[in-house]
């Protein structure tokens, strides 16, 4: 049917979730948003997406309720402004709330086409899509040609779905920023904590990027992430990470999400190589922890002088969400020779403020407490805070900060009693 008809029977004061990331239905989220003076209080649910979510119009704020569990670009001024909401949870906990407390009505989602005996997948995005598939009480697809059939535990039968919208039409891309000069010395120094046959969980930006870049001379490595990248693509065909000696899904890539450029979507495409998981699985930080060796490389906003690790927000102001930090950071310390990792440029603003600071801005929140850090990383070196008091730390800290701010750090040491009076 169309996409005008497919939504048609979604009613005020209903709950609706919208597919993730690269594979938001488009056609779908027009067709709803376009509905709009005929409803009332309609709550979308979902986390990051890569479309233009024109439901958080102000215009449309009588009609939809946003809930975002992890705040995207598109949405990050409507949440800032008081018109959407930000929810913080833990992505591996996502799932269960489809279950228990956030059921949808209506599922809306992209999948790839049937097979010959009625499986879709759920493509590149199983994240929380999954959960959001089991519980939901109505499911509206549009069905692409272009969406990647993946492997792992990403299928559903046609049988399930509500109604059906045939589209065909590119995956968004997200093509990574060029790599500045800190990013490359923040990706020589974790690649420097990394040894072959380690697993590895990066997330998204520059940083992840130049780590990857780093990591072009190691051997045998794994991965058990989130996201998946392009340039863990370079790496695949380098033939640096072959998962060879993971021993929890050894010979398998694991993540929940795909995103990126065509040629990413064209890699995943059918290869069973890469193993699509839901968050409730992938993030889960029993599972992380099963891998020996396991290394986590997460970033921050900011991380004051105790190892306290802000990032999610600009002070008071809601930036981006939990996600899965604190999932991944408990798994990697409980995995056997596993590497907890904050990676972080010094400064920010073109170099006119420092990130590591004595205390967080006003009203930041704390994403990963400074019992959960191992080690920091900035351009100027690496910070193994593990098993050392706030003192150490504190001096730990600033030797890897900005030199123009270290003076300035330590006065700040100091009226915080984490530093000796000279």
């Amino acid at each position: 049917m169309t996409p005008d008809q497919a939504v048609a029977d979604i009613q005020s004061n209903q709950r609706v979730f919208i597919g993730s990331g690269a594979a938001e239905p488009v056609s779908l989220v027009n067709a709803l948003t376009a509905r709009a003076p005929g409803l009332r209080n309609v709550n979308i649910l979902h986390i990051l997406t890569l479309g233009d979510a024109p439901y958080v119009a102000p215009q449309y704020a009588a009609s939809f309720r946003h809930t975002a569990f992890f705040i995207g670009s598109n949405v990050r001024e409507a949440v800032q402004q008081g018109r959407a909401e930000f929810m913080p949870i833990f992505l591996g906990e996502i799932p269960a709330l489809f279950e228990e407390r956030l059921t949808p009505d209506f599922a809306l989602v992209q999948l790839s086409p049937p097979d010959k005996h009625g499986w879709c997948t759920v493509g590149v995005s199983a994240d929380v899509v999954m959960g959001a598939l089991r519980h939901a009480r109505h499911i509206v697809a549009e069905i692409n040609p272009r969406m990647p059939r993946t492997w792992g535990n990403t299928i559903i039968h046609v049988s399930r779905l509500h109604a059906m919208v045939e589209v065909s039409r590119e995956l968004p891309e997200l093509h990574p920023d060029p790599i500045d000069e800190a990013s490359t010395a923040i990706g020589r120094h974790v690649a420097g904590l990394i040894d072959d046959g380690d697993c590895l969980q990066l997330g998204i930006g520059t940083i992840p990027n130049a780590v990857l870049h780093a990591l072009r001379d190691h051997t045998h490595l794994g991965v058990h992430t989130e996201m998946l990248s392009d340039g863990i693509v370079d790496l695949v065909e380098r033939g640096v990470i072959d998962c060879s000696r993971k021993n929890y899904h050894p010979d398998k890539a694991i993540c929940s999400f795909a995103m990126g450029t065509r040629r990413l979507y064209d890699f995943v495409d059918d290869n069973p190589f890469i193993e699509f998981y839901g968050n409730e699985f992938v993030n889960d930080p029993v599972n992380i922890s099963r891998n020996d060796r396991m290394v986590a490389v997460n970033s921050a906003i900011q991380v004051d002088l105790t190892g306290q690790v802000n990032s999610d927000s600009v002070g008071s102001r809601p930036y981006s969400g939990i996600g899965g930090q604190v999932d991944f950071i408990r798994g990697a310390a409980r995995s056997r020779g596993g590497k907890p990792i904050i990676a972080l440029p010094s400064t920010a603003k073109g170099g006119s403020i420092s990130r590591i600071v004595p205390t967080l801005m006003p009203g930041a929140g704390v994403v990963t407490s400074r019992g959960d850090v191992h080690f920091v990383v900035t351009e100027h070196g690496v910070a193994d805070l593990y098993a050392k008091s706030t003192r150490e730390r504190a001096k730990t800290l600033i030797r890897i900060a900005h030199p123009k701010f270290r003076e300035e750090l330590e006065k700040g040491a100091q009226q915080l009693g984490l530093a000796s009076i000279s």
